[in-house]
């Protein structure tokens, strides 16, 4: 098979590889229907996160079963699959308490821009389609995998309620599908920081009621204008920076919540300044396998289109393009036909 292989920063390669195989009972392979680069991958990609050894890249997938191990019983060949980039048995505690991307059997997916892949605890991890869908769902089904999974926990994890007011600290993919969540949760006002035209007009259409292109203490100062003084219901911090996630903390109202979804890079939290703001604080890996049913659902009823983050839409092989497209900000998301 071939796929993306990150060299050194700014070095992606599409190589041949070894075909996947059933290395235990519980995995599978599936064939790849469409793939896609993840603003996360910009970490490594840009020297921000160190590379290492070249090794394969890619964490969100949808496609056809192809084969499976003898304790997978959940899926067959043939089936349309959507699964996530953390990969759970769905039957320990951590899975029962809805934590299935802290699962006690976990792995992190990292070889799926290619065009076969092999998944790990396949039996809870991925989720059957009723039947093939058609090309125009694949690319809402692939946000599902990730970015419209994380957006819809970071609207969780900032408690959005149906009146509420949410900001969402963030315009890309995932804080693009986190309006989406906190509109499909009720929030009456969703105020989006965001400084890209193009990604305001997005969040518009996803529900944005309000934008605000100002940082720092500007925004924060912004956000408190916009919500009488105190600060919003709830805050989704969506980008993972120092800068994001104080701008996220000082634009809740004491006792709000701020759901972090961004993974964290350098971030550190004053524990004094926390705990003086009355601001609740949750966040970490979405567990996307507890929304899959319900988000694969919305998207195969019309009621949500996450899969409008993809502006960008290339061949596998030219999945360095997509890379640099993302990094210079001339795209959103790309989306990977293999």
């Amino acid at each position: 098979m071939r796929g993306a292989v990150i060299h050194a920063p700014r070095d992606i390669r599409f190589e041949t590889l070894d075909d996947p195989k059933i290395l235990h009972p519980t995995d599978a392979i599936i064939r790849t229907a469409v793939t896609c680069v993840c603003g996360s991958d910009l970490w490594a990609y840009r020297g921000l996160e160190p590379v290492g050894d070249p090794h394969p890249m890619g964490h969100e997938y949808v496609g056809i079963v192809e084969e499976v191990g003898s304790e997978v019983t959940h899926v067959k060949p043939g089936q349309f699959v959507v699964g996530s980039f953390a990969t759970s048995d769905n039957t320990c505690a951590n899975c029962r308490n809805g934590y299935q991307s802290n699962c006690l059997h976990r792995e992190f997916m990292s070889t799926c821009q290619a065009d076969h892949v092999r998944i790990p605890n396949a039996q809870g991890t991925l989720v059957a389609t009723d039947e093939v869908p058609g090309e125009e769902f694949w690319p809402g089904l692939l946000a599902v995998s990730d970015v419209m999974g994380t957006g819809w926990w970071a609207a969780e994890a900032a408690e959005v309620k149906p009146g509420s007011t949410a900001v969402v600290v963030g315009d890309g993919a995932v804080g693009l599908c986190a309006v989406i969540a906190a509109k499909e949760k009720g929030a009456e006002r969703i105020i989006v920081m965001s400084r890209h035209a193009s990604r305001q007009q997005l969040a518009r259409e996803f529900g944005a009621t309000d934008i605000v292109s100002e940082r720092g203490e500007e925004g924060i100062a912004r956000i408190k204008d916009l919500t009488g003084g105190i600060g919003a219901d709830s805050v989704l911090e969506c980008v993972g920076t120092e800068q994001s996630m104080q701008q996220a903390l000082r634009s809740t109202r004491p006792g709000g919540n701020v759901g972090f979804v961004g993974v964290p890079h350098d971030v550190a939290v004053d524990g004094q300044e926390l705990f003086f703001s009355h601001v609740g604080l949750r966040g970490g890996p979405a567990p996307v396998r507890r929304y899959l049913p319900d988000l694969i659902d919305r998207v195969l009823t019309g009621r949500i289109h996450p899969g409008m983050v993809f502006d960008l839409t290339l061949p596998l092989d030219q999945v360095a393009e997509g890379y640099k497209a993302m990094d210079e900000r001339r795209a959103i998301k790309t989306l990977l036909k293999p």
